[in-house]
């Protein structure tokens, strides 16, 4: 087997994908098992994002990559190209550092862009809440996305894991998982039927992405 693919996680709260991923590591380690890629790194966008305490407790470098750290005072002004563009430059100064192969987006609230998505292009996985090509781009996060899709009345909602590109959840599609929407659903509760099956797509994803470039 190839060497595990040494990647970045990026997050910005709870952490609770990140963990999936580190349990999994950890899991085949124990089983006497190769587990195709290898957490090498956590960067988040937030300083107060409980992520950062999974990644000390698993002995895994963790970064904060926030628009007020790397801009100051100027982050107050700055528009939001400016913030995430700062964020990202960040976030590939540091993979290179830690010669990261492949970078995974878990509940990162920065849309990446300049140069990382060039240098790690087909390398980026996200993970987004709802049935692309449906329900996604800019503002399209957390609640917003299962408010929107109760609202349109649909039947069925889930979980995309795809290829990041230059756009916001336009990227190649790897794998999806499929929910019901159930007559009295909330945000809340769709939600909570979708959480469990996201921590099972963020790993599979992330398998399905180190066999793709172990192909190449």
């Amino acid at each position: 087997m190839s060497k595990p693919l040494k990647t970045a996680v990026l997050v910005s709260g709870g952490g609770t994908n990140l963990q999936a991923l580190i349990d999994e590591e950890l899991a085949m380690k124990s089983r006497g098992e190769e587990c195709p890629y290898n957490i090498a790194l956590v960067v988040s966008s937030s300083a107060k994002a409980f992520a950062l305490e999974r990644a000390k407790k698993a002995d895994i470098p963790a970064f904060i990559a926030s628009p007020s750290l790397l801009l100051g005072e100027k982050a107050k002004d700055a528009t939001r190209d400016e913030k995430r563009f700062a964020v990202s430059a960040k976030v590939l100064e540091l993979c290179k550092s830690y010669e990261i192969e492949a970078i995974v987006l878990a509940g990162f609230l920065t849309v990446l862009g300049g140069e990382i998505l060039d240098i790690y292009s087909g390398k980026i996985i996200n993970l987004h809440p709802a049935l692309l090509p449906k329900y996604g781009g800019v503002g399209m996060f957390g609640h917003h996305v299962h408010e929107a899709v109760l609202a349109a009345g649909e039947k069925e909602s889930g979980i995309t894991i795809h290829l990041v590109d230059a756009g916001c959840d336009t990227g190649t599609i790897i794998l999806q998982k499929k929910v019901p929407v159930m007559p009295g659903d909330t945000p809340e509760t769709l939600y909570a039927r979708i959480a469990p099956h996201e921590h099972q797509a963020m790993v599979e994803g992330l398998k399905l992405l180190a066999a793709r470039l172990a192909d190449k």
